[in-house]
């Protein structure tokens, strides 16, 4: 593990080889997971869990209620936020909560409004404001970010043409996945 001299890292519950960069602070009841590389200048609230291999660019600031499972990416200046309805000096008496699926990738300056689902191996595209959850597979840009494709978990776009939606038939990716396209849900097919 390394934490950077200038970080204040005040939990305990960090993975081994997990990297934190200069002027980080992360809270005491913050869980980050192993192989984690926290980027310059970010910030880790208590009720935050971040899973094995993530990595979270400069910039961002992680809120309490938000989950980030294993091999999830977040790009620089990326904003999550856990309150709908925020008032100054006001707290809520529990904070909406945000959960990050396995994989998935958040580009730079992308807004992820409280209490959505981005699921696994989603790619949401930079600047991109996320205003309701988000399909496993899915492509999302835009403001508010709307579904324009299907993507891999190897990062692929996948192209569905209509006789592959109404067939359900096999769309392979060039890394040995494959997966069916029914009733607009991505499925993986497992060999």
């Amino acid at each position: 593990m390394f934490v950077h001299d200038s970080a204040d890292v005040q939990s305990t519950h960090l993975g081994e080889g997990t990297r934190i960069w200069q002027f980080c602070v992360v809270l005491p009841g913050a869980n980050i997971g192993r192989d984690c590389n926290i980027c310059s200048h970010c910030f880790i609230e208590n009720d935050v869990k971040i899973g094995d291999r993530v990595t979270v660019k400069c910039g961002v600031q992680v809120w309490d209620g938000i989950t980030l499972e294993d091999d999830v990416f977040i790009g620089p200046n990326v904003t999550f936020t856990n309150d709908a309805s925020p008032r100054s000096r006001i707290v809520p008496p529990a904070f909406a909560t945000t959960l990050v699926k396995k994989g998935a990738s958040i580009g730079a300056n992308a807004t992820i409004l409280p209490g959505l689902t981005i699921g696994q191996s989603v790619l949401v595209g930079a600047g991109s404001v996320v205003t309701k959850n988000v399909m496993d597979h899915s492509v999302v840009i835009g403001s508010p970010a709307r579904h324009v494709g299907w993507i891999c978990n190897c990062g692929k776009r996948l192209d569905f043409d209509s006789s592959a939606e109404a067939s359900g038939r096999e769309i392979p990716c060039n890394c040995g996945r494959s997966f069916a396209l029914i009733n607009n849900i991505m499925r993986g097919i497992k060999k």
